[in-house]
């Protein structure tokens, strides 16, 4: 992401703002929480009067009432005054939600009533509708429904960093046999069981695709390399928008019957394509146990 003059940290209660702020502060940005919108153009004007290059974080957040009817004019009076920001939306599941907040007893901003568990279940209900329109103009969505502390200072490091969204996440290839069972847990699965099976060559048979007699034997068919051209190019250009929503980590799982060949010289080639393309990406195999990357 280019440098800003101003970043912009909102998004729902509980969801990670402060820790998004003590981040920013280590990475030397002057750091306001709670600013109401309005006074944003202030802000600017000091920040030109310093003649400095330093780069601002401003934490805004429900509790500021006036953050609807301010905010988007306060957007655009930066925007014609030249001045670049990017705003980054924390996201978090309810039911995550709710237990951060028991565990800190603290209130929601939005509580009305007194019966705590509904109360604040409809509060965060409001809450995600009312921040729906910001939440679309948000430069990056970050869900810090199953990150620690370590893991958001780590995503907004990287964003922060001058490392372009893509080059942020972490993309992990691995190769599976359908034989032992689909996976469950990637993100994107691709079937390479159209790629002729080293299986039927005899001398290839006890080997597997790390081998790169068995290599050579799968990436020289026409629809191998037509479907690495297609789908490194895919992936190079799908993750910015993964990093959008808050993904860390992208896990492709590539198929082949059972695991020993087409699967694992794939994932080991994909995986090279994609560093040649400064993607952080590593190659493993469930069927074999280890990882080549």
């Amino acid at each position: 992401m280019n440098k800003v003059d101003f970043v912009i940290i909102t998004g729902l209660s509980g969801a990670g703002k402060t820790q998004a702020m003590k981040v920013l502060e280590d990475l030397q940005f002057f750091c306001i929480d709670n600013l109401p919108p309005a006074l944003l153009p202030r802000l600017v004007e000091l920040h030109v009067q310093s003649q400095s290059a330093r780069q601002y974080a401003v934490a805004i957040d429900i509790r500021v009432r006036e953050y609807f009817s301010d905010l988007n004019r306060s957007l655009e009076w930066l925007e014609q005054s030249g001045h670049s920001y990017k705003i980054i939306f924390l996201d978090c599941s309810d039911s995550v939600l709710i237990k951060r907040f028991s565990e800190t007893r603290r209130l929601h901003p939005l509580v009305k009533g007194e019966t705590e568990a509904e109360s604040i279940f409809e509060s965060i209900s409001e809450e995600r509708r009312l921040l729906s329109e910001v939440r679309g103009m948000a430069d990056v969505v970050i869900d810090t429904s199953d990150m620690r502390p370590m893991e958001l200072k780590v995503r907004i490091s990287e964003i922060f960093a001058g490392v372009p969204l893509g080059e942020s996440v972490f993309v992990d290839v691995f190769s599976f046999g359908y034989k032992y069972g689909a996976p469950i847990d990637a993100d994107i699965v691709f079937d390479v069981r159209f790629i002729p099976n080293p299986f039927y060559v005899d001398e290839l048979r006890p080997l597997t695709g790390q081998d790169p007699k068995v290599a050579d034997y799968v990436l020289r068919w026409p629809a191998t390399q037509l479907f690495l051209e297609r789908f490194t190019k895919l992936i190079h250009d799908l993750l910015p928008n993964y990093a959008r929503e808050g993904k860390g980590r992208v896990s492709i799982g590539i198929g082949c019957t059972g695991g020993q060949h087409r699967s694992v010289a794939i994932a080991i080639e994909l995986a090279k394509r994609l560093e040649k393309q400064r993607i952080k990406a590593r190659a493993r195999h469930r069927e074999l146990g280890w990882s080549s990357s």
